[in-house]
């Protein structure tokens, strides 16, 4: 069976390098492109070709489509304009190839467009943090003398991001030089921010938001069209060179399960939490396989290939090995020379 991943985050080397480690029978052909010949993950997949750049949305997506024909490709696992590719499952069939989305074409745009997913989102077990949306300086002005009376610290964000992109904690004290000398990391001081929101003028769409100050949790799970098959808890220690705790709250892996419900997630997917007052807050929906997902590997299932295997033969004829809770997991880099 030939499987294909696209041009995607890095997290497609792991993927790759651990299908093929459980794929003892070799059951499966992997196929990577990207645009980059020098990709990691082409080094580990059985076969690697370019993809073109510059195309637009359709047009890729019609590359992919003459792409999967002309490489007999049976399972398609898109990462590059996987929203726009989850809309074409009926012209893929057509050509005999399944593709496996992590949702569907509506949940996909919702779930990347934050200020309507924390709207429409009702999740008792780890609610969403308070925020408001602002476009503009007198917007932020406004949701800043709504929101600050009742958190002690407030952040930013777009509402479109990824990698935590423009996230930024808001500092009333210090300004952005004095945080940036003092080597403080993802922080902006106030009046520095408002004087850039005013030369800006109007700009994309960003929230002002409670900032959480506890732990954050990282839960890298597979899902069969909205029910929850496995899910691992990582907890991130903070300290350099501490690793990540797996830790399997019950609270935690009860609300991935309502949202896996909710959106009818499937395949491998994200879910990304932070305490705040003294219970989990749900931060986001990663729908794609996240940056540690070899860590939560570790802890004994392996992700990538019980998502795979399940979506090609069925999840009854996979095994799930139960996840080692409590141990310390991390990841460690090594040189290798590129092709």
């Amino acid at each position: 069976m030939r499987v294909w991943y696209n041009r995607t985050f890095s997290s497609v080397y792991a993927a790759i390098k651990l299908v093929r480690e459980a794929d003892t029978e070799g059951r499966f052909t992997l196929i990577h492109s990207n645009p980059n010949r020098h990709a990691p993950a082409g080094r580990l997949a059985h076969a690697f070709h370019g993809e073109p750049t510059g195309l637009e949305r359709e047009a890729y997506v019609d590359w992919c489509l003459d792409f999967c024909r002309r490489h007999a490709i049976d399972i398609f696992v898109p990462g590059r304009e996987a929203t726009a590719l989850a809309a074409e499952h009926a012209r893929f069939a057509q050509a005999g190839v399944r593709v496996l989305s992590a949702a569907s074409g509506p949940a996909l745009q919702l779930l990347h467009d934050k200020a309507r997913f924390y709207l429409e989102t009702d999740l008792p077990q780890a609610p969403v943090a308070e925020f408001r949306r602002f476009e503009n300086l007198s917007e932020f002005d406004a949701a800043y003398a709504a929101l600050r009376p009742r958190h002690a610290r407030l952040c930013v964000k777009p509402t479109h991001s990824i990698y935590g992109l423009g996230f930024a904690v808001i500092d009333e004290e210090r300004s952005s030089a004095a945080l940036l000398m003092a080597g403080v990391e993802y922080h902006i001081g106030r009046e520095d921010l408002r004087r850039g929101l005013a030369e800006l003028g109007s700009f994309r769409s960003m929230l002002l938001m409670e900032y959480l100050d506890g732990p954050e949790y990282s839960v890298d799970c597979v899902g069969d069209e909205g029910r929850l098959v496995v899910a691992v808890v990582r907890r991130k220690l903070g300290q350099p060179g501490a690793g990540q705790l797996i830790e399997q709250r019950a609270d935690i892996l009860e609300a991935t399960s309502r949202l896996a419900a909710r959106h009818r997630l499937n395949g491998v997917f994200n879910v990304q939490f932070r305490e705040g007052g003294g219970r989990p807050r749900l931060l986001e929906i990663n729908p794609r396989m996240s940056g540690g997902v070899g860590m939560a590997c570790v802890a004994g299932p392996n992700l990538p290939w019980i998502a795979l295997k399940g979506f090609a033969d069925g999840f009854d004829t996979v095994d799930v090995p139960a996840v080692r809770d409590g141990i310390r997991v991390a990841e460690l880099s090594e040189a290798v020379e590129l092709a």
